[in-house]
């Protein structure tokens, strides 16, 4: 496929990146994408109409309202266990359209005092996400914040994200016939017009760059590692700390040190080549959960899990929502809450691939989902 194409839509990110790359040399991973997804003009995410069936993914909340339903009573029930403080942050990274918010709120009116207690706020970097946000949650008083340093922290915090962490950007090394590990990074191929990757010639030290587990791996090995994430783990444990809360992070990801390539890119609901559409594909990488609670627990946060996304829907009573719903369907609706519990829960569908995990501050009770 023409770099500059995609489906017959130009990649107007393309020439941008090719004079950054003559003119700075190769570039990382995590400058890629970077560059692809938030790009001021020409980033994925403000550009794209990324989620639902006319974008390019569809994410759990979009799936079936029980997700984003059991989060919100999952956040009411841990407002209970920290005393039923009189104000709270409930707080979403990531936010998408906005569906996961919506159906959180709808389902804490179940509880009055904690609906009245908790101030929704929404993490989104990108307007048109924020736009669709705003018509989606008009009436439910909600704030919006470019980034978690923005936060007010005045009030403990319980903070939901679901596939947030998987757009955050990662480095790549590859262990190379001298034994010493090489940046992976970004070129310019052939006569410049498609890019390619390259190994940098320079060798770096491992203490530095990835786990202990991985220090044996094999030549010729690629292995992820994302400073983003742990940045995100240290931020909100130091915001756990000093305000009180809890964290629920739910992604895919892995819960062992591992090897090998995840970045990967949708178009149109199918994989593509990352390289070919720079801006006009959505590019992600799976999570190192591991890697992630430990730069939690150096912060002093609590962690729990990780723990399949299967389990956890089911400890917080997916079957009897769906067994719930399913009476309350129109005629022939009662298949496609069938399904959609399946998708959500099955281990071959999204039951294990997707992890969850918890952060709480420091000896703060066990919330729920995690025995």
């Amino acid at each position: 496929m023409d770099g500059a194409q995609a489906g017959g839509v130009t990649a107007p990110l393309l020439p941008v990146l090719q004079r950054r790359i003559a003119a700075e040399g190769p570039i990382t991973v995590a400058a890629f994408m970077a560059d692809c997804l938030l790009h001021p003009e020409h980033g994925y995410y403000r550009t794209r109409e990324a989620i639902g069936l006319g974008g390019d993914f569809v994410t759990a909340p979009e799936i079936s309202q029980m997700f984003g339903e059991l989060l919100g009573l999952w956040a009411a029930d841990y407002w209970q266990k920290l005393g039923c403080p009189d104000r709270c942050y409930l707080v979403e990274l990531g936010p998408g359209r906005g569906t996961l918010m919506r159906d959180a709120l709808r389902a804490a009116r179940a509880l009055p005092a904690f609906r009245r207690a908790a101030q929704p706020l929404l993490v989104e970097a990108s307007e048109r996400l924020r736009e669709m946000q705003h018509r989606l949650l008009a009436g439910e008083m909600a704030q919006w914040h470019d980034d978690i340093a923005a936060l007010p922290t005045d009030a403990p915090v319980i903070v939901l994200a679901n596939e947030f962490l998987d757009a955050l950007p990662v480095r790549q090394f590859q262990r190379g016939d001298d034994g010493g590990w090489h940046e992976r990074r970004i070129a310019l191929a052939g006569d410049g017009s498609s890019l390619c990757f390259m190994l940098d010639p320079r060798s770096l030290p491992f203490e530095e760059l990835l786990p202990p587990e991985l220090r044996d791996a094999p030549h010729g090995v690629i292995v992820e590692s994302s400073p983003a994430v742990r940045a995100v783990a240290s931020e909100i444990a130091a915001r756990l700390r000093k305000q009180g809360g809890a964290a629920l992070f739910i992604d895919y990801g892995y819960d062992r040190p591992g090897f090998g390539e995840t970045l990967q890119a949708v178009f149109r609901h199918a994989y593509a080549d990352p390289l070919a559409q720079p801006g006009l594909a959505d590019l992600t990488a799976h999570v190192d959960f591991i890697s992630f609670a430990r730069a939690a627990q150096r912060g002093g946060a609590g962690v729990w899990g990780p723990v399949g996304q299967g389990a956890f829907l089911a400890s917080l009573g997916i079957s009897m929502r769906a067994a719930k719903l399913k009476q309350q369907a129109a005629p022939g609706k009662a298949a496609d809450i069938d399904r959609d519990l399946q998708r959500l829960t099955a281990p071959e569908e999204m039951g294990t691939l997707f992890k969850v995990m918890a952060l709480t501050a420091p000896e703060a009770p066990q919330p729920a989902g995690f025995s």
